[in-house]
């Protein structure tokens, strides 16, 4: 369970200043960072004071926009963007833009909960990696940096902690799940390894809506473990705070990559050249090209020295949950949840690389195993309020995963609005993921349109785009009729490339310029009616 730290129970603000909840909580929270407890006379700040210092307010210097909250941006155009603004607005720049709760915020909050310090841990944006780690390092020290502020005088009302979530609602107080099958989705001769895997949540009293995410607590494995007390010179059961050494590399801490911090202790701990570059490892740079490759093990390996054991597990970081769409619904399965999951596996130097949570799944879990689970709900993406409105959703590879459950939903509440599904993948023999159930969806008419794209059937690669492409006509008749559009897979191309195709059909078939094209689309966004669910 995570603490809440002493400054965030204060209340500076008065009831009668002219915030909202969210404001006022925000403010507490940043006069708090500011002050120390036991200070003595503090008084709340008049609502005419609070109001000149709230964030947006005149003269911060921020409008309360964030152009930067694009998944699909790289940090450097995003942090671009946000130069000039306060360093709440610049922390929030540094995210993944996800908002996907793998933090246990989303990534306007996780900033604001930085910079007022009621949040002291920098390594939560997993999407984000050692790139929005070191940023936000480094916007810290700049808060750090930040002269303190003026004595504001008067004892302060101490507040109630703030109840827990229930369980199962949080990374911070997860529940239990018992795992149930899997089966997996390529037929033999496929060059992926994708798995449908089934929980039954009757235990925990777990729910969820469809588009939320489910976040699971997985396990390293075994031999890399093994690997890394080999390469420590360790004993398994060395004391490590109560626990085992083993335990702990188990389930409590990231054996990929290796972090900054496990590159400073290797630098104390050896000299010469490995030294120099350990210390440059530390600081993000690459002196051999190979810092992309490096996990913990890898990193033990490349210095050839070894730490102390408990020196070790205090320079990693922590083993994060991972999240992923749910592809069931609540309302067709009550009491189970189903994922889409593609194990990832890949070589580097004659070594086999496996991701933690997806090969625990397609290797190591047996039915009937428990495991910490929540349910991360979602921002911003999710079936329209009005079940007669149309949708149209495109998901390639596991990221048909939410759209087979917004199917499976209005199968279930019998939504009568119509339905377009956008799939594809590598070949159409091989990786036709749920293939029975999508057909006998086209022939009740609950799936109204089904529109496949195979990039290795053909000489030419063909994608998802390129079908949206061929039947824009089509698309932008659903768009003038209300259509919702959704996309769910990889933000870095797939993502884009769609939202290129979408902008062109736009054009094309709306008679637009492709400027009025591009805000056309930017204002589907705004209203809600282009939800991305991509990583």
């Amino acid at each position: 369970m995570n603490q809440m730290s002493p400054s965030a129970k204060l209340q500076l603000i008065p009831d009668t200043a002219p915030f909202s909840d969210e404001q006022r909580a925000w403010l507490n929270g940043f006069f708090a960072g500011l002050v120390s407890l036991d200070t003595a006379g503090l008084t709340p700040l008049s609502a005419e004071q609070g109001a000149a210092l709230m964030p947006g307010a005149a003269g911060d210097g921020d409008d309360g926009e964030a152009p930067w909250h694009d998944q699909t941006m790289p940090m450097a155009e995003r942090m671009k963007l946000a130069e000039g603004r306060p360093l709440r607005r610049r922390m929030m720049a540094a995210m993944a833009q996800q908002d996907c709760g793998q933090c246990g915020y989303n990534c306007h909050d996780y900033s604001e909960a930085i910079a007022s310090k009621a949040e002291a841990r920098l390594n939560l944006c997993v999407p984000g990696g050692k790139e929005t780690a070191r940023m936000l390092k480094a916007l810290h020290e700049e808060l750090e940096r930040a002269p303190p502020p003026k004595t504001i005088a008067a004892a302060p009302a101490i507040q109630p902690a703030a109840p827990l979530s229930a369980p199962g609602r949080s990374r911070d107080n997860p529940a239990e799940a018992t795992f149930l099958s899997r089966r997996r989705l390529n037929k033999p001769g496929s060059e992926k390894d994708t798995w449908h895997l089934e929980f039954d949540l009757e235990e925990s009293k777990l729910d969820y809506v469809v588009g939320d995410s489910f976040g699971v607590f997985p396990l390293n494995e075994p031999k890399l473990v093994e690997s890394v007390m080999v390469a420590l010179g360790a004993p398994p059961d060395f004391p490590i705070g109560g626990r085992t050494l083993r335990q702990v590399l188990t389930d409590q801490v990231s054996l990929s990559p290796a972090p900054d911090s496990l590159f400073q202790l290797l630098s104390y701990i050896t000299g010469g050249d490995r030294r120099q570059k350990a210390k440059a490892l530390a600081s993000g740079e690459d002196p051999d090209g190979d810092a992309a490759t490096l996990d913990v093990l890898a990193a033990l390996e490349k210095f050839g020295v070894r730490p102390d054991p408990e020196a070790f597990i205090e320079a990693l970081e922590p083993l994060q949950p991972r999240l992923y769409s749910i592809s069931s619904s609540c309302n067709a399965t009550p009491g189970r949840i189903s994922l889409s999951v593609d194990a990832v596996r890949y070589t580097i130097k004659n070594r086999k690389r496996l991701g933690v949570a997806s090969t625990f799944f397609a290797d190591r879990i047996k039915a009937g195993d428990k495991l910490k689970v929540y349910v991360q709900k979602a921002h911003g993406f999710g079936l329209p309020q009005d079940p007669n409105t149309p949708i149209i959703m495109i998901g390639p590879g596991t990221g048909i995963a939410p759209f087979r459950a917004f199917l499976h939903d209005r199968q279930a509440t019998k939504a009568p609005g119509r339905n377009w599904l956008f799939f594809g993948h590598q070949r159409s023999d091989f990786d036709f993921f749920y293939a029975d159930e999508l057909n006998a969806m086209k022939q009740s008419a609950l799936l109204t349109r089904l529109s496949l794209a195979w990039s290795r059937d053909g000489d030419q690669k063909f994608y998802v785009q390129d079908r949206m492409r061929e039947v824009g006509r089509d698309l932008w008749s659903w768009l003038v009729d209300g259509a919702h559009v959704y996309v769910c897979g990889d933000a870095k191309r797939m993502a884009k490339d769609v939202e290129r195709a979408l902008v062109d059909i736009v054009a094309q078939f709306g008679a637009r310029t492709t400027d009025e094209a591009i805000s056309f689309v930017a204002e589907l966004k705004k209203k809600g009616r282009y939800q991305q669910d991509v990583y």
